[in-house]
């Protein structure tokens, strides 16, 4: 069965940090694209950090540049969201997702996702 499996999410305060980590069961992730997206309630769902297969090249969204930091172990087939200085506003639900070939700028612009996680729940919150 073909699966991402999210997890890391939780309760943090205005100015700590979290490791999201994204497992793929039944397929391997080195030939796809992947990405961090997420939906806030009563918001569109919005791309937030996504790195190419091709080239390893990454892409974060203005709201999170220079705080959220996306990486890749292939070993373990896992893709990971660092989030530091997390504010209130980044407060969401949180998917990963994995797409064919794209680049990762396009896969966060255009939400492109071939199989996606269940999400886990950030809340940033004092």
């Amino acid at each position: 069965q073909l699966q991402l499996v999210e997890s890391g999410g939780g309760l943090v305060q205005p100015g700590g940090s979290l490791r999201l980590s994204c497992a793929a069961s039944g397929f391997n992730l080195d030939y796809h694209s992947r990405g961090w997206f997420r939906q806030a309630p009563g918001k569109e769902r919005e791309g937030v950090s996504c790195i190419s297969s091709s080239d390893g090249s990454t892409y974060n969204a203005d709201s999170v540049k220079d705080r959220f930091t996306i990486s890749r172990d292939d070993v373990k087939n896992t893709v990971y969201l660092q989030m530091n200085s997390l504010k209130p506003e980044d407060t969401a639900v949180y998917y990963c997702a994995a797409a064919g070939p794209a680049a990762a700028r396009a896969m966060c612009d255009l939400i492109i996702g071939d199989y996606w996680g269940q999400g886990t729940q950030v809340t940033v919150s004092s």
